[in-house]
């Protein structure tokens, strides 16, 4: 009798545990041959192939779902009451995230005592704070086509939303076209199958390779503000945004924490809200029940201009600069800081290391040494992926109240713990993935 098989998620958790045991051995051998063969060829190109066949589904899947989307909604009017919905929840859990890693980390005070001897400064540069004019300006694009093949995702969802509002000004004219958009969708969530099938290859090689390059000894020099930005992180996850949650939509947050998992794996382990888009839209529509006409605007909006993670990483990285450097911002440079990275949350996009480059902005516009991102730069990419958790999850928070308040989420599927599971825990059709985990299992 054959014995079940685990399901994807199970085999995405194994795999990510495997390859942190595997990375720190690694890390511990530290052989030319394994740096430069193993974790620097094979597995960073396999992992290098599954982010880059993950990214390969957004720009089209966001077209073509948030088109059914706009057009599912069928009136104008209540576009813009989820498009208000939507921006004003993001645009507030920005700032109470950042407020919060502010206030925590004045508390801790991680930085205290800390010298810079021996810390490698070269090679980093600030960049340029764009203005606010310059963030909505850049939100319309000159070259549509431009925007679709650079990935520029606010101007692609600007460009669709008004191509789905004029589709819906046609009216029955638009119905074929519609109706190919509707079967170009369903494609294109067929092809997130057949990528998903892979998934834990790719997890495996990815997390085998940033555990092997990184190492727990970078940890050590900077454990405070680790330790500081970790538990803001968790303290935003699991409390803040599941009293936003409750109080907007009354829903039961264990449930959500339950059937957001699968994004939040796949978060952690690609670094990219962008990269984890077509999961996240799968969890909030067929395991939270949240109809695709909303969930097709707010997840990839979500993704483009909800940092909650990086925001809060901005804060205590800016506590902690400031405490090694001497520096008293005082309240006027701490309301900089909240203004300036809501601002830049908006105008950058969802891909690993973006936050770095947001980090050199707040510093700019609040005098602090742009050298200093150097004493973080070790632990980054760990800590990116923990604050990509919390990014994807405030998102699917404001999806999932704003289809609850527009009466657009099937409580029988929330309230449902397999909804959506079929035999995995992605919601991947069951007969696609088996047919597909023969090919994606190592021989």
């Amino acid at each position: 009798m054959a014995s079940k098989r685990m399901s994807l998620t199970t085999q995405i958790m194994t795999a990510m545990g495997a390859g942190i045991v595997l990375g720190v051995i690694f890390n511990q051998i530290g052989s030319d041959f394994i740096s430069t063969y193993i974790t620097g060829g094979l597995l960073a190109m396999i992992g290098k192939m599954f982010v880059n066949a993950l990214k390969m589904l957004v720009v089209p899947l966001v077209f073509f779902s948030l088109i059914c989307g706009v057009t599912g909604i069928g009136d104008i009017r209540v576009l813009g009451r989820v498009g208000g919905k939507s921006f004003g929840l993001y645009i507030m859990t920005t700032a109470i995230a950042i407020a919060i890693a502010i206030l925590i980390a004045k508390l801790v005070g991680p930085g205290n005592g800390f010298t810079m001897e021996g810390v490698d400064t070269s090679g980093v540069t600030a960049k340029e704070a764009p203005s606010v004019w310059d963030v909505f300006a850049g939100i319309v694009p000159t070259n549509p086509v431009q925007a679709f093949a650079s990935g520029e995702m606010l101007q692609i969802i600007f460009y669709t939303i008004i191509l789905g509002v004029a589709v819906l000004m046609l009216g029955e004219k638009s119905k074929a076209f519609v109706a190919g958009c509707e079967y170009m969708n369903e494609v294109m969530m067929k092809i997130v199958s057949i990528v998903m099938a892979f998934a834990p290859i790719g997890v495996f090689c990815l997390i085998t390779k940033t555990f092997a390059e990184q190492g727990i000894d970078l940890f050590l020099p900077v454990l405070t503000y680790v330790l500081t930005l970790t538990g803001a992180l968790f303290l935003h996850l699991f409390v803040t945004l599941m009293i936003i949650l409750k109080v907007f939509s009354g829903l039961n947050p264990i449930t959500f924490m339950k059937k957001i998992r699968p994004a939040q794996i796949f978060a952690f382990s690609t670094a990219s809200s962008n990269a984890t888009i077509p999961v996240t839209l799968r969890c909030v529509t067929e395991r939270m029940g949240a109809k695709n006409s909303v969930a097709s605007f707010c997840i990839p909006f979500g993704a483009t201009i909800n940092m909650d993670g990086t925001a809060i990483m901005q804060g205590v990285a800016t506590v902690f600069l400031a405490n090694v450097y001497g520096i008293d911002l005082g309240l006027g440079g701490y309301l900089t800081v909240i203004a300036m990275a809501v601002l830049a949350s908006i105008g950058t996009a969802g891909v690993p290391g973006v936050g770095l480059v947001m980090l050199t902005m707040v510093l700019g516009q609040v005098g602090l040494p742009i050298e200093g991102i150097a004493l973080i730069l070790g632990v980054d990419r760990l800590m990116d992926m923990i604050r990509t958790a919390v990014n994807i999850t405030g998102d699917a928070v404001v999806t999932t109240i704003v289809a609850k308040t527009e009466g657009q989420l099937d409580m029988a599927t929330y309230e449902n713990p397999l909804a959506g599971t079929a035999d995995d825990d992605l919601g991947i059709d069951p007969a696609a993935e088996a047919e597909l985990a023969e090919y994606a299992r190592p021989h």
